[in-house]
């Protein structure tokens, strides 16, 4: 994670504070961190970038959950699913690995999608690719349950596993942070285990609740989300949809695309929208920053400069899988999103 600009960092007492806390880097009781983690929105920010930095999950308290099965399930696809073993697990999206993994059942996952980049699945195999998905890949791994998003795809290769006899439970994408308690929730009850994912989701809104407290009264700054590949010449602003407007409005501020009446998702950049947005921080995800050079190849581009948030340099950038994962790791980002962009 990234930040750039003006920007007052946390005073001595505040880091020593948070390197010493535990609740929000794992171990320990599953309640909201509010109860052992510093109230500051700089030092809570210092522990959630601790543990973003390590790259890894923390799972819930206690034993691991024993799934109950079978189970039938409403698939996002208009069928009935009925899983019965949980053994080995296949989800073919990253955010939804993180759910499987922080409920407890990443010792049964058998697989990966390339966006589950966090350090528990690195040695599992990868079989899917940005939802390029081998049904060839996914069967060698004799899956009992796999876990899908309603955009992967191809449709054949889903076919393909599910007429092998693979139960495949399809999920609604999660672009919002009100879809995260139903995300949760389904992928719980497919995998057997309920009450672990009451417990998750319970964590989840405490910890979400206990982020959003530092917001400063009065602050309200523009934030415009930028998506960019430079090599590829993608430059998009983000609007009503694009997944940071939910994180940007959590974190106190004005999503910047929306004020000035972006209605989709994202909507080709041009150097006069930019300017007539005139957000006070730019948001992005750190490889969308690293591919057009870095700020100094950021502000080169026409309008950039001619933004507060250009001119004061003012840039927050995370990591790419995990700005919009929407999952266990979302409370982490709102920590660093609120003292970042109110902080700049």
């Amino acid at each position: 994670m990234r930040r750039s600009g003006r920007r007052i960092g946390p005073a001595p007492w505040a880091l020593a504070l948070a390197l010493l806390t535990g609740a929000c880097a794992g171990g320990g009781s599953d309640k909201a961190s509010t109860e052992a983690t510093p109230v500051s929105a700089s030092a809570r920010a210092a522990v959630a970038e601790k543990q973003l930095a390590k790259n890894t999950l923390v799972p819930l308290a206690g034993e691991a959950p024993t799934p109950k099965l079978p189970v039938t399930v409403d698939s996002s696809d208009g069928r009935e699913v009925t899983v019965r073993d949980a053994s080995r697990i296949l989800p073919l999206n990253g955010g939804v690995a993180e759910i499987v993994f922080t409920l407890g059942l990443g010792d049964k996952v058998v697989g990966r999608d390339i966006t589950a980049t966090f350090a528990e699945a690195k040695e599992l195999p990868q079989v899917t690719k940005a939802h390029d998905v081998s049904a060839e890949s996914v069967l060698s791994l004799r899956p009992t349950v796999v876990l899908a998003d309603t955009d992967t795809g191809p449709s054949e290769a889903i076919d393909q596993i599910r007429d092998a006899g693979v139960p495949v439970v399809v999920l609604d994408p999660a672009t919002k942070l009100s879809d995260v308690p139903t995300r949760t929730t389904r992928i719980a009850q497919a995998l057997g285990v309920p009450e672990a994912g009451k417990v998750l989701n319970s964590r989840i809104a405490e910890d979400l609740s206990a982020a959003k407290a530092g917001v400063p009264e009065g602050s309200r700054p523009r934030v415009a989300f930028l998506y960019m590949r430079g090599s590829a010449a993608v430059y998009l602003m983000g609007g009503k949809g694009s997944g940071a407007d939910s994180l940007i409005e959590a974190a106190g501020a004005v999503d910047a695309g929306m004020e000035m009446g972006l209605d989709k998702p994202f909507t080709p950049l041009t150097s006069e929208a930019l300017i007539a947005a005139r957000p006070d921080v730019i948001l992005m995800m750190d490889k969308g920053l690293e591919s057009v050079g870095g700020i100094d190849g950021l502000v080169k581009i026409p309008g950039i400069a001619e933004t507060p948030a250009g001119a004061d340099r003012r840039i927050v950038t995370l990591e790419d899988g995990v700005l919009l994962s929407f999952g266990p790791r979302t409370p982490l980002v709102i920590d660093i999103l609120v003292d970042a962009i109110h902080r700049l």
